[in-house]
């Protein structure tokens, strides 16, 4: 085996079989370097989707919450005689549909 030494110091080895087991190790290292590299994105996937399933079922008790506060307000507003009942009671309802719209939109736009 003939070993020629390169300018910058390092070592060429001469034969075609060894460069061959060379670039296999390179390879195989890279490849295995890759899988660490997946398996980290997926652990990061998890964790992700662990918290938008949280911060959907956060959504739908904000809506529960907006919801029992809007109806106390137009009840008030009902048993008061406002002339903007409706207009209350229409713009609570919308917004309480919204939450819970958007929060299921989202988690089948997104499939999770």
């Amino acid at each position: 085996m003939k070993i020629v030494t390169l300018k910058s110091g390092y070592k060429l080895l001469c034969r075609r079989k060894y460069y061959l087991i060379w670039c296999l190790v390179n390879l195989t290292v890279s490849i295995m370097v890759e899988a660490q590299g997946k398996e980290g994105i997926m652990a990061a996937e998890k964790e992700v989707k662990g918290y938008f399933s949280t911060g959907v079922d956060l959504m739908y008790a904000v809506g529960a919450v907006s919801g029992l506060i809007g109806a106390v307000k137009v009840y008030q507003k009902w048993n008061s005689g406002d002339q903007d009942t409706s207009k209350v009671a229409a713009s609570w309802f919308g917004s309480c549909v919204f939450l819970v719209v958007v929060a299921t939109v989202l988690k089948a736009f997104f499939k999770v």
